[in-house]
């Protein structure tokens, strides 16, 4: 064992056996218990660098209390880094601090003196050291004043502690951190069908058209456009208008039933246009400050051609068909499942990998994976590692409603966010338990939340019995909760018809072509534009999830403060999270939050309604109505 112990190293997921994640130029704090024998004072660093620099950098890490060290570093480039906290005694301070006290005691320090003399001159020996040579020469003018003046955290102190022999030299063992794209930590994503996107009621629309709409996109705020799988759709076993069977002549089929004649998952859709209108598309978004997102689902249609060229990919009954898509009790008869339980899976991964190679080489970088809880961690881990070795600026979010621990596992395994329970979290209880466990340590130096408050697959029961009120204050929540979030396009329009009994659409778009006036009354444009400009002019939406839930005595409003850890930046929020009714509630902020700013009358911008309003201190009553008043999102004047 070493003299000195460096343990409890964090961020560190699994004692390093995974990266944790930050975001490009974010600081991340580094923090660690640093244990010797004895009353040492003890020196320590923090050594890192991108897996791709040969040379370390450098950064310093304090004591902070009973064995604790905390330092930050902030790095500056995309992609893996490695660091090593490194500890030593510090001599030259602990033997400046010894012959303090015995002076101070009355005690003959000669013997110390001289041996700090020798010390700091063997050192001037092998280096020079101007401000070391001063403390000599004070030293041997007046040893009290020289002794008694010593500060370690002066430029000679520093100097004098840079300059010994690193006694008892110690390291931890070797963490990693992946550092994420800036829009990996903080997007608002917008979702569409591009088939759903024309304006001529008698064709499905297309990437031409997709273009014509990146304005409205734009408008509400939306720097992410994500759009369903625009590969081939299957023929045989098509999917009819919610979801019957067989499907009609003129029925689209589910984008999700990937391939046909045409090509599998290296080929688009014709109907949706071409590579230079898709090159166009992604040219357009760019020019306005947008990104692109591709939803990615490796399972394939019955006419896929994996099927015909590779049958070993899936898994066959004893008759020898193969075996549909399934959860129990359903059975998907459009798709056919891949196999990863073969014998050699190395073809499969490869062909899937080249896949993702295949789009980034046109130009798409983020990627939405469909049901990736169904695939081997394994695979994504061999998987997602060597794009990111190769493509550090690819983001993939994982589409995972499955266990907790299994979406874990998939941050772990490389993917940048992930889908969460968000949408099925109503009480206060479940919302406050919920976040709070996403931004406990080690969960939150790993997995990154995203909160969309729909899918086409999912019709939350809050939005089908609370109409637009609850439209708007579930918004509100997944936009300030998390610096991820995203809407399924109709959520603007309140769009909230239910297969009855279901969390389900009814005329499900997944299954047919919509036609929408994106301008319908009763829209919420103009309070999700609001939104997505309070997180872009406040970054205190912006950084990982930091949340601290604040006192409230009402159960129906919801009080917390958001912060952003690198910037340091907060504000408050409030928000009546029950869609018919007024609530009043006594809200409550500990002293230890914001501290010398609640003492007395503090005023604050109401950047959701565009007021000001004074706080008289830690205790104010706020009344908060279903709709538009539904929320006060406070920023502190300065």
């Amino acid at each position: 064992m070493q003299k000195i112990l460096i343990e409890n190293v964090s961020p560190s997921v699994d004692h390093g056996e995974f990266p944790a994640r930050t975001i490009v130029g974010d600081s991340v704090t580094i923090t660690c218990d640093i244990v010797c024998h004895g009353t040492y004072i003890l020196d320590a660093r923090i050594r890192y660098r991108h897996v791709r620099e040969r040379n370390w950098r450098y950064s310093e890490i304090r004591h902070i209390d009973n064995d604790e060290w905390s330092g930050q570093i902030k790095p500056s480039k995309i992609g893996m880094y490695k660091f090593v906290v490194e500890a030593w005694i510090d001599t030259i301070s602990t033997q400046f601090r010894d012959a303090k006290k015995w002076l101070e005691a009355g005690e003959d320090i000669s013997s110390d003196v001289l041996a700090i003399k020798n010390m700091l001159e063997a050192s001037l020996k092998a280096q020079t050291g101007s401000l070391v040579s001063n403390l000599v020469s004070d030293l041997a003018k007046d040893r009290g004043k020289a002794i008694e003046s010593f500060d370690r955290e002066s430029p000679t102190g520093k100097e004098a502690r840079s300059l010994q022999d690193k006694k008892g030299f110690s390291e931890s063992d070797e963490f990693l951190i992946s550092v994420d794209p800036r829009i990996a930590g903080y997007a608002s994503w917008y979702e569409l069908f591009p088939r759903s996107q024309g304006s001529d009621p008698s064709k499905p629309g297309t990437f031409r058209d997709c273009i014509e709409r990146l304005p409205d996109i734009k408008e509400m705020g939306f720097n992410i456009l994500y759009l369903t799988p625009i590969f081939p759709i299957g023929e045989t076993n098509r999917v009819g208008r919610n979801g019957s069977r067989p499907a009609k002549r003129d029925d689209p089929g589910s984008p999700w039933a990937i391939g046909n004649s045409l090509g599998g998952h290296k080929t688009l859709n014709p109907e949706l246009g071409t590579m230079d209108d898709l090159s166009a598309l992604l040219a357009a978004a760019r020019s306005i400050g947008m990104d692109v997102a591709l939803d990615m689902a490796f399972q394939c249609s019955p006419d896929h051609p994996y099927v015909k060229e590779h049958p070993e990919w899936f898994s066959h009954r004893p008759d020898g068909t193969i075996r549909y898509a399934e959860n129990p009790p359903k059975k998907y008869y459009d798709i056919y499942p891949l196999n990863f339980d073969i014998p050699d899976p190395m073809p499969l991964w490869r062909e899937l990998r080249s896949v993702f190679e295949f789009w980034i080489e046109h130009g798409i970088k983020i990627f939405r994976v469909d049901n990736p809880h169904t695939k081997p961690l394994d695979f994504w881990n061999w998987c997602l590692t060597g794009l990111k070795r190769r493509h550090p600026d690819t983001v993939f979010l994982a589409e995972a409603f499955t266990r907790p621990k299994l979406m874990y596992g998939l941050s772990k395994a490389g993917f940048n966010e992930s889908y969460t329970y968000f949408t099925w979290r109503n009480y206060d209880y479940e919302i406050r338990d919920y976040i709070n466990e996403l931004s406990r340590r080690p969960l939150r130096d790993y997995f990154r939340p995203m909160f969309f408050v729909n899918t086409p697959d999912i019709l939350p029961y809050v939005l089908q019995h609370g109409g637009r009120n609850a439209f708007i204050m579930r918004a509100v929540l997944a936009a300030t909760l998390s610096s991820l979030w995203g809407i399924y396009s109709g959520y603007e329009l309140c769009e909230n018809m239910p297969v009855p009994g279901k969390e389900e659409y009814l005329n499900s778009e997944k299954y047919e072509i919509k036609k929408r006036d994106w301008k319908a009354p009763g829209n919420i444009r103009d309070i999700i534009a609001r939104l997505n400009k309070i997180r872009e002019d406040y970054d205190a939406f912006q950084g990982s999830t930091d949340v601290t839930f604040l006192g409230s005595s009402n159960p129906n409003i919801l009080f917390y403060m958001r912060r952003n850890p690198s910037s340091r930046s907060w504000a408050l929020v409030a928000i009546n999270i029950n869609p018919f009714e007024e609530h009043t509630s006594k809200l409550s902020i500990p002293s230890g939050i914001a501290p010398g700013i609640l003492e007395n009358t503090q005023w604050f911008q109401d950047v959701f309604l565009g007021t000001r309003i004074s706080l008289p201190g830690r205790e104010f009553n706020l009344t908060l109505a279903p709709g538009r008043k539904s929320a006060a999102i406070l920023i502190p004047e300065v």
